[in-house]
């Protein structure tokens, strides 16, 4: 699997992008940036997004790429996510309201979304990879997710605290090849980090000891705010734990 960085941070400027990955230019995780970081050609070749959560910098690009679907006629882009998640892009986002509804548009028969509801821990097909979708510890419902193609699997924290369960998992999955891992906030930033449900350096390194491959695998860091970005990097690189890396725009990892 080929996994692209479109945006990778916990916050936007002209220089950071929130979060949008795409795997083998097919399968979209969390939609920040999918239009302000892609080109038509690459929009037009996602088949499904799968949606951490309803927090507007995971899903602000649903609305302009089912926008620009509609234009260039593609099938329908599965928004892959929980019964939870789902509901709220519905009610709240694509209500004719806020955004239009693009499950019914251009016809209820062709429209330019569709929905795909994930049940937490059960695996799911999504456009041929299979996806197990793990509750975590944020301010609404969130998800991780682990995708596995073949015979290998990445995981993706999703945002998130502390947690337990995506460890017991990740611990479980032996043919885990390597981890994207939130983290958002400097240490000194502990009461806002605890309050929005966000990794520090700190906090990080407490969860990354529970991760027994910690030390075997990649654990790709995301989501840093950009106002923080040089004090978490260097908290993060005095962690000294395991491979830590800190995504860039425009990445590319081969697992």
């Amino acid at each position: 699997m080929e996994l692209y960085v479109v945006g990778c941070h916990g916050g936007e400027t002209p220089r950071h992008r929130t979060s949008a990955f795409v795997l083998d230019g097919k399968l979209a995780i969390d939609a920040g940036a999918l239009t302000s970081g892609l080109e038509l050609r690459a929009q037009r070749k996602l088949a499904a997004v799968l949606v951490s959560h309803a927090h507007l910098d995971h899903i602000r690009d649903l609305a302009t790429i089912a926008d620009n679907r509609v234009q260039t006629g593609e099938p329908p882009l599965v928004l892959a996510g929980t019964k939870w998640t789902v509901g709220v892009l519905r009610k709240h986002f694509f209500n004719g309201k806020v955004w239009p509804d693009f499950a019914e548009i251009p016809s209820r028969d062709k429209p330019a979304i569709r929905y795909q509801v994930l049940k937490p821990e059960v695996p799911a097909d999504v456009v041929g990879y299979t996806v197990r979708a793990i509750l975590v510890s944020h301010t609404i419902e969130t998800t991780a997710f682990v995708i596995q193609r073949g015979n290998k699997a990445i995981g993706y924290s999703g945002d998130t605290g502390p947690t337990d369960r995506l460890w017991e998992v990740l611990n479980a999955t032996p043919s885990l090849c390597g981890l994207m891992m939130e983290v958002s906030f400097p240490d000194q930033e502990h009461e806002i980090a605890v309050a929005s449900g966000h990794h520090t350096p700190r906090t990080l390194a407490m969860d990354l000891n529970k991760f027994e491959k910690l030390k075997e695998l990649p654990v790709l860091l995301y989501h840093i705010k950009p106002v923080f970005e040089a004090r978490v990097e260097r908290e993060c690189a005095r962690l000294k734990l395991g491979n830590l890396e800190v995504m860039r725009l425009g990445d590319s990892f081969i697992f």
